[in-house]
Parts: structure tokens; C-alpha cells; sequence
């Protein structure tokens, strides 16, 4: 074949590409922009029609399959696409390279869309309303991307909605999947209204009854999520106001550990703190990993540390490495009283695969992790509070604002407020940051607590038990905040019973594949598409 063939063949393929799967690659963008930091959230509401539309038109199992993934691998690439940011700049790996990697790991992620869409084809063949199945498939294809492979459940549909504060006060029942639920089954409604007159049956008076049945189920739902919005948004709470501080160092990542910059960054973070001391908290915050030395282990920084907060007479909640064995370390967090006592710490559980830890080291021992300092840290196993006159407390290490059933049981046994200390630095100056952030506002709804987040570079602020943020700083802003908060120490429904809405969706799930496949995928009331 001559060059100029090939080219003209290829030019071909690729037009035809796009213009069969334009409708997938419309419904990722729409999403991509739902999302922080566009945050244009109504779009998501509607994001869904032209690729349930690509799904309805489809005449073969292989073209739905591409389908899902084009939709999920635009969809995600779109979300995950800082993660090269890290890799490129703190991991020493090559900006192609990079890339591929996020790549890779985008077109992991989209199997579970085109997974979805083979089911959501699968039923359609069956001619009942899509509402009826599709949401709890999605979500379920959410929960199953919470936990596989030690999960990662970021760019969850829910997420995009943090703004949508009349609806999101359900997830005090629901979790952030009831969002997703809501979003899913909204855009079924419109898409079983264009679509239910083209149905084609031997019955036609009894074809319209599911589509009305749904019609009305689902705006019972709708208004009563709104009612329920109103009542939380509008409900008082009855519990004590605390003020606190929070640091934002905004210490460049190349400079944490650099043991010149040491009484540097030290000296950063006290000054900040003398100046939001003259608002008198009761609590000041420093981010993860704020001291640049081994808590405990080097003795000077350590008892200088102490002597400041004696001297300013504060508790300090502290982001810091720790020994706990010889050569075995942990990312912690570090209460000191205002007399200078040790009072609480915490060792963070949920650690970060390759970017605290090398899964499978034996296999993979050619791979560094990207965190610098130490040997790959330990895992923690205690869900602990600390207990202080101020109320009680949990704390959140970055990644483990991320999964809503972890953070729910630091708080079955009671507590008062969250905090969550992170170093979104990694993240440079691209979405990550924005929609790390955009997701502690599910947390605080979800716990019915209010969030405390101090951030090394990202954004720092503060989120109301309602999921109002109450304030914030900009990326890459060396600076302080302090703000009053109302603690809450009721348990929501989520803390008591967790993810019960989502198994449930799992479980109808289940049932609807089961019926399909019992019933050979024989169509509903002789009804042909």
C-alpha cells in the first residue's frame, strides 16, 4: 500500500470512529464539565441522554462494549488526568511515560461503564422502562470501584453535585451513592419519555402503564428528597460552637524534606499561627505531614515543637511522620495539649498504593514509591478519637476522605466534629485539588459533622454538618483561617447503618440480571424495539 493510501485510509477510519461514537464522547464531556473545577452540575442531570441514546440505536454487543469505553475513558481521563502531575514531577518518570500510565489506568476505570452498558443493552432488550434497572446497576458498578483492587472511588457521578445543597442532604441516608442513584435515574426518566411512543406492541394501552408507573414513582422521589432538603438545610442545631485555625503552610514539595529548610518551614508555620492565635482558638490545625523531622525521634525539633505550644498555650493537631519500629514508619497524626502533652495520635489505615507503599514489593521491586524520606509506611488498624474538652474528634489523612464507609467508623461510638489533613501539593495546580476538596463536603453531610481541612497546598477551609462551606483558601496560598463551627454529635442514619442503600442496590441488581437470564432474555409483553 502506497503512503499516501494509508493516510487517506486511516484519515477514513478515524472520521468514521468519532462519528460512531460521538454520543458516548458528548456524554463524557458533559460530565467532565459537572464536575470541580467547572462545576457546571446541572449538566450531569442530563449528561447521560446521548450516550443511553448510543446504547438504544446500537446493533451488536461489540459496539456497546467500545461504546462503554469510549464513555469511560473520556469520562475518567477527564478526572484523573492530575494524577500525571505526581508521577511526572515527584515520581522521576518520563512525561510520555506519565501519561501512559494515566492512560492506562483511565481505560481500567472505563471497563466499569462499558460493563454497565452490556447490561443496560442487555435489558433494554426487555422493554421496561430504564429507571426501573439502570440506576442500581450503575450504582452498583460504583461500589464494586469503592472497594476492588483496595478501591478508588474518585469521580463517583454523585461527587459533581457537591453544590446541590437541597439534594444532597439525603445522603445522610444514602451516602454519596444515592446521589449518583438520583442523577441516574432522572436522566432515565427522560430518556423512557422520548423513547416509550416508539415502542412497538400487541398491547397498547398496557405498554403505557410502567412508563407512567415510573413517571410517578420517580417524582414521589424527587419530591420528597426536595422536602427532606429543606427540613435538614432549615433544622437547628442544639450543640456547642468551638473555634479553630487552620495553616496553610504552602511549602513547595521539593522543599519538605530538605533538612537545610527544616527551622525554615518550622518557622513558617509558627508565625502563621502566632497571628491566627490573636483570634484565640481553641484548636489550631497543621496539614498532613507538616513537620519536615521524625516526630519523637529527632529530640530537638521535637521539644521545640512542644515548647512552642506550651509557650502558646493551644492544642496543635500536626501532620507528622512517626517510628513506631525500628525502620517502620507511619503517616500520622499528632495532638499536643496546651501543656505540652502527647494526647492523641492517629496512624493512618488507608495508605496510598505507590504513592506510600509498592504493592506486591517482591514483584514490583524496581518501582519506587513517591513519597520521599522513609521506606514504604505501615498501615494503622485503630479507628481511635481524640477525647479533648472541646468535643471528640477523628482525623482524616488526605486519601482517606475518599471513602465514605472508612470514614463513617471512626464515629460509631460518638464524636463531635472531622478533621482532615492533607497535602494536595502533589496535585500541582489542576483539578485534583478542587475536586479532593469537593468530596469532604459528602463526608461532613454523611456524618451530619462539621469538617475541618488544612492543607499544605490545596485548599484549606471549612464545611458546615450541612455540606455549606463555610470558607476556603486559594491553591498555593501560604496563609491561615480561623472560623467558629457548630459541633454536632447526633448520629445520622449513614453512621448507624452505613452503605445499606447501596447493597441494596447491589441486591436489585442482582435480581434483575438473575430474571433476565431466567427468562432466556425473552422480551416484556411481546414488545420489539
Amino acid at each position: 500500500m502506497l503512503w499516501p493510501d494509508f493516510i487517506k485510509e486511516t484519515k477514513s477510519y478515524l472520521v468514521n470512529t468519532v462519528k460512531k461514537y460521538f454520543l458516548p464522547f458528548l456524554s463524557a464531556i458533559m460530565l467532565i464539565l459537572s464536575f470541580a473545577p467547572f462545576d457546571v452540575f446541572f449538566l450531569a442531570w442530563v449528561s447521560f441522554l446521548p450516550f443511553f441514546f448510543f446504547l438504544y440505536k446500537a446493533q451488536d454487543s461489540r459496539t456497546v462494549f467500545k461504546g462503554g469505553l469510549v464513555f469511560g475513558f473520556l469520562y475518567f481521563l477527564g478526572n484523573v488526568y492530575w494524577i500525571y502531575h505526581s508521577l511526572y514531577f515527584y515520581g522521576s518518570v518520563p512525561f510520555i511515560l506519565s501519561y501512559v500510565i494515566v492512560g492506562l489506568l483511565a481505560l481500567y476505570l472505563a471497563l466499569y461503564p462499558a460493563f454497565f452498558a452490556l447490561i443496560y443493552k442487555n435489558l433494554l432488550k426487555n422493554n421496561l422502562p430504564t429507571s426501573f434497572y439502570a440506576p442500581f446497576i450503575w450504582v452498583s458498578f460504583e461500589v464494586l470501584r469503592t472497594y476492588l483492587f483496595t478501591g478508588f472511588p474518585w469521580a463517583i457521578l454523585g461527587y459533581s453535585q457537591y453544590k446541590f445543597l437541597i439534594i444532597n442532604q439525603i445522603a445522610d441516608i444514602t451516602g454519596i451513592y444515592g446521589i449518583s442513584y438520583l442523577i441516574i435515574l432522572f436522566n432515565c426518566l427522560i430518556f423512557d419519555l422520548l423513547i416509550f411512543k416508539k415502542l412497538k406492541t400487541r398491547y397498547p394501552l398496557i405498554s403505557y402503564i410502567p412508563v407512567v408507573l415510573s413517571t410517578a414513582g420517580i417524582v414521589i422521589i424527587f419530591a420528597l428528597t426536595i422536602i427532606y432538603g429543606v427540613i435538614k438545610l432549615n433544622e437547628p442545631i442544639d450543640s456547642q460552637t468551638l473555634k479553630v485555625a487552620v495553616i496553610q503552610g504552602s511549602i513547595p514539595q521539593h522543599e519538605k524534606w530538605d533538612f537545610n529548610k527544616i527551622n525554615e518551614i518550622l518557622n513558617i508555620y509558627k508565625n502563621l499561627t502566632i497571628q491566627a492565635k490573636s483570634s484565640n482558638p481553641q484548636l489550631v490545625v497543621w496539614p498532613e505531614t507538616a513537620l519536615p523531622f521524625i516526630y519523637e525521634k529527632n529530640k530537638y525539633f521535637t521539644s521545640d515543637l512542644i515548647n512552642f505550644v506550651k509557650g502558646q498555650n493551644i492544642y496543635l493537631l500536626v501532620g507528622t511522620i512517626m517510628e513506631r519500629q525500628e525502620n517502620q514508619y507511619t503517616n500520622s497524626a499528632v495532638l499536643i495539649d496546651s501543656n505540652g502533652v502527647t494526647a492523641y495520635f492517629y496512624d493512618k489505615i488507608h495508605l496510598v498504593p505507590f504513592g506510600e507503599y509498592v504493592p506486591l514489593r517482591k514483584i514490583l521491586f524496581f518501582i519506587d514509591k513517591l513519597t520521599v524520606g522513609v521506606g514504604d509506611y505501615q498501615s494503622g488498624s485503630s479507628y481511635n478519637l481524640a477525647v479533648t474538652p472541646f468535643g471528640k474528634f477523628a482525623t482524616l489523612i488526605c486519601y482517606e476522605s475518599i471513602f465514605p464507609g472508612q470514614v463513617r467508623k471512626f464515629y460509631q461510638k460518638g464524636g463531635n466534629f472531622i478533621v482532615n489533613i492533607t497535602n494536595d501539593g502533589w496535585f500541582g495546580k489542576t483539578s485534583g485539588p478542587y475536586q479532593h476538596f469537593s468530596m469532604a463536603v459528602f463526608r461532613a453531610i454523611e456524618n451530619r459533622k462539621p469538617l475541618i481541612r488544612a492543607a499544605n497546598s490545596g485548599i484549606s477551609g471549612f464545611i458546615d454538618s450541612k455540606g455549606r462551606i463555610i470558607n476556603k483558601t486559594k491553591l498555593f496560598e501560604r496563609t491561615y483561617l480561623v472560623e467558629n463551627i457548630q459541633e454536632n454529635e447526633k448520629n445520622s442514619f449513614y453512621i448507624k447503618y452505613g452503605d445499606i442503600f447501596a447493597y441494596l442496590c447491589i441486591v436489585f441488581s442482582l435480581i434483575f440480571l438473575i430474571g433476565n437470564i431466567s427468562f432466556g432474555g425473552k422480551k416484556w409483553l411481546h414488545m420489539k424495539i
